[in-house]
C-alpha cells in the first residue's frame, strides 16, 4: 500500500489489478524502439497496464477517484488483457488494502472509458448494482453524452451498465466544465483524450494532488508528444499536457497515474531535453 499526507487530506493508491495491452496503442507514433527503452513489450506486444484508483480521506468524505476495470468484460476479453478468471470485486481490493469500502461516500469517474469506470457496478446476473451503495458518484456529463452517441472511432471503450444505472437512479451526478466535488477536490476539464476527460486535483494546505487520467497516463508519457493512439484529439492533447504539467512543475505538486503499474506517486519538474520528467 502506497500512501501520502497533503495537508489534512490522506491519499492512498489502490492498484486494483495489472493487465496488457498493445504498447503500440498506449504510443500511438513514437517508435516501439523508443518507447521499449521504458516499459519493454512481450511477444504479442502487449506492456502491462494497471488499474489505479486512489482514494482521498479528508476527514469529511472518502473520495475514491476511477473505479478500474470491473466486471464486465467476457472470457475472452480477458484472456487476451491476461486477467485472471474470474474479476475481483473492487470492494473487496479496497478491503485487501486495508480500507473500508463501506464508508466511500464519493466515487469520481474522470471519464467513462471501461477501465475507468468499470468497477463502479457489480453485475448481479443481467442487473448492475451499484459497488458503493452509500456514494455519490460524478462523472462528466459530456462523456455521458459522447457514450451514447455510438461513434465508431470509440464506441467499444463504453459499457452502459457501468454508468445508467447509476444515472437512472440519480445516485451519479453528471457535471458541466470546472466543479468542486468537496472542499478542496475539483474536476478540471483537460481535453485531449477525448473530449470532456478531467483530471482531478486535492489541495489542502497549500499543497496539490493531481490525478493525470489519461492525459498522462503512465510515467513515460511525461514528454509532451507522447500521446495514445487512443487520444481523439492529439494536437490538443499535447497543449493541454503541456499546460498541467508546467503547472504540476512551478506548484511542486503531488501526481498520479492512471496505468502506471510501478510510480505511484511522482513530482514532475522541468528536462532540457524531454521538457518533463520525474523529479
Amino acid at each position: 500500500m502506497s500512501g501520502a499526507v497533503l495537508g489534512s487530506f490522506e491519499i492512498s493508491l489502490i492498484r486494483d489489478s495489472i493487465y496488457w495491452w498493445d504498447g503500440g496503442a498506449f504510443f500511438g507514433v513514437v517508435p516501439k524502439t523508443l518507447w521499449s527503452r521504458k516499459i519493454p513489450a512481450d511477444e504479442l506486444n502487449r506492456i502491462p497496464a494497471a488499474f489505479n484508483s486512489y482514494l482521498i480521506r479528508t476527514g469529511e468524505h472518502q473520495i475514491l477517484i476511477e473505479t478500474g476495470g470491473g466486471d464486465k468484460m467476457d472470457a475472452r476479453a480477458r484472456e487476451r488483457m491476461k486477467l485472471p478468471p474470474e474479476p475481483e470485486p473492487l470492494p473487496a481490493a479496497i478491503a485487501r488494502h486495508g480500507f473500508d469500502p463501506e464508508a466511500i461516500d464519493i466515487v469520481i469517474n474522470s471519464h467513462l472509458h471501461w477501465d475507468h469506470c468499470g468497477g463502479n457496478t457489480i453485475l448481479t446476473g443481467e442487473t448492475a448494482r451499484p459497488a458503493f451503495p452509500r456514494a455519490r458518484y460524478f462523472a462528466p456529463r459530456g462523456e455521458w453524452e459522447h457514450a451514447h452517441e455510438r461513434l465508431i472511432r470509440d464506441s467499444v471503450s463504453y459499457i452502459d451498465a457501468n454508468y445508467d444505472p447509476l444515472v437512472e437512479s440519480g445516485r451519479m451526478t453528471l457535471v458541466d466544465g470546472d466543479c468542486e466535488i468537496a472542499p478542496g477536490v475539483r474536476m478540471r476539464r483537460a481535453p485531449g483524450h477525448n473530449r470532456d476527460m478531467t483530471v482531478v486535483t486535492a489541495e489542502s494546505a497549500g499543497r496539490t494532488f493531481c490525478f493525470l487520467s489519461d492525459l498522462v497516463p503512465t510515467s513515460a508519457h511525461l514528454q509532451p508528444s507522447w500521446v495514445a493512439a487512443f487520444d481523439l484529439y492529439p494536437l490538443q492533447a499535447i497543449e493541454t499536457k503541456t499546460e498541467w504539467l508546467r503547472a504540476a512543475a512551478e506548484g511542486d505538486w503531488l501526481c498520479g497515474f492512471a496505468h502506471d503499474v510501478e510510480v505511484d506517486f511522482a513530482r514532475i519538474v522541468a528536462h532540457p531535453k524531454t521538457t518533463f520528467a520525474l523529479g
